[in-house]
């Protein structure tokens, strides 16, 4: 059985996994989904990479899943412990050298309008789970924003890129072209908005298991 590393995105907390990670878990995987230290100033993607590795410990066949802002840490984490299979999820696929914040500009993001942040990220959540969500929210305060990120590459193992279709923060043609480029990968579709892993954890979660299944032959 393989070990998920699920890594949650800017603002957020391991908490945004937990419907995912409770029906990989059924599945007899092992699951982590740790907190990042964002809200320590002095915290850079190296020490979200080390939160996430040592939530992992010893753990073998390793599957490291990176949503949004995750993504940025994700490629660190599947680098170190060799991690059988890579997954983007609505994720920012980052570049050699480029900081976070550079991230937007270079990929030709454009800031989709005035509308709350529920509208942004949770328009097709339950309104309790939405509730749920928000109060959660953690304020980003670490210095990675502004820091090159520290990978020499994007590491060579297999990798996978999932968009969600109706993400009206991260839009589907965006997510399309940065997986074309950055990769040269077809992005995969599934229905969802930006926190498409709590308004629909049972399609997600088995897509994370065809993944697994293919790259680690189970």
């Amino acid at each position: 059985m393989a070990t998920f590393a699920l890594i949650h995105g800017g603002g957020g907390s391991g908490w945004d996994w937990h419907l995912v990670a409770a029906r990989l878990s059924a599945r007899g995987h092992g699951v982590v989904a740790p907190d990042l230290p964002i809200e320590d100033p002095q915290a850079t993607q190296d020490d979200f990479a080390d939160a996430v590795v040592t939530a992992l410990g010893d753990a073998r066949d390793v599957v490291v899943v990176g949503h949004s802002y995750g993504g940025f840490t994700a490629p660190l984490v599947a680098d170190r412990v060799g991690a059988r299979l890579l997954v983007f999820v609505a994720g920012m696929i980052p570049a050699p050298g480029e900081a976070p914040g550079e991230w937007w500009e270079n990929v030709g993001f454009e800031f989709p309008g005035e509308m709350k942040a529920e509208e942004h990220f949770l328009h097709d959540l339950p309104s309790e789970l939405a509730k749920e969500n928000m109060r959660r929210g953690r304020e980003p305060k670490s210095r990675d924003y502004g820091l090159p990120w520290p990978g020499e590459r994007l590491p060579d193992l297999p990798t996978k890129v999932l968009l969600f279709q109706d993400d009206r923060f991260f839009g589907a043609d965006l997510q399309r072209r940065v997986a074309r480029d950055r990769l040269g990968l077809v992005a995969d579709e599934m229905p969802g908005s930006h926190l498409a892993l709590l308004s629909r954890p049972d399609e997600l979660a088995d897509r994370l298991l065809v993944y697994t299944a293919a790259a680690t032959g189970e």
